[in-house]
């Protein structure tokens, strides 16, 4: 049922939100020259997948976890992108591929070994990785690998269609801030 759920909305989220997209591809054009970032992540049973957003960081910044990077990577665009949330609206197109759900963990980077472990023995990557979940809403982020995968864990137990719905209807009234950037 979640799955039918992901491909209604992203679809919706992506025929609607078509015209967002493309102003923001534009105006990222302008901004870095590469509008769109595509990224290696681990997804559903630690399989690889590229997950795609807007471009928030200038195009030579390391890629690490955001909350290893330097607040000075983030462009100008980038920062509004990322206070309203909308870097994440291309990843709609990973939910209808099902690489990615609405609502699950969120996928790290392979070289977030410490993270991987944590979530290997919680049994986390038996989910299929999301835009947001309980760790979101609670701005828990991946800068503590232990509580993110403690987090993650109870989220995937505790699931239902019922917790779905409620976690995006935080997301969607702003609860929860993403990745911290070090400063």
């Amino acid at each position: 049922m979640i799955r039918f759920f992901d491909i209604v909305f992203s679809s919706l989220g992506l025929i609607l939100g078509f015209p967002v997209l493309v102003l923001l591809s534009i105006l990222g054009y302008f901004d870095t020259g590469s509008p769109i970032l595509r990224q290696e992540r681990v997804g559903r049973h630690k399989k690889p997948f590229i997950l795609v957003k807007f471009r928030t960081m200038k195009i030579d910044t390391p890629i690490v976890a955001t909350h290893l990077s330097s607040s000075a990577s983030i462009t100008r665009l980038g920062n509004i992108l990322r206070r309203t949330k909308l870097d994440e609206l291309p990843q709609l197109w990973n939910v209808l591929k099902g690489e990615m759900s609405l609502v699950g963990p969120r996928p790290c980077l392979f070289n977030q070994v410490q993270l991987i472990v944590e979530r290997e023995l919680r049994g986390v990557f038996e989910a299929r990785p999301g835009i947001t979940g309980l760790a979101q809403v609670n701005e828990i982020d991946m800068s503590t690998p232990k509580l993110l995968a403690e987090t993650d864990q109870k989220m995937i137990v505790n699931f239902s269609i019922k917790t779905y719905f409620y976690y995006i209807f935080l997301t969607i009234l702003g609860k929860g801030s993403g990745d911290r950037i070090t400063f």
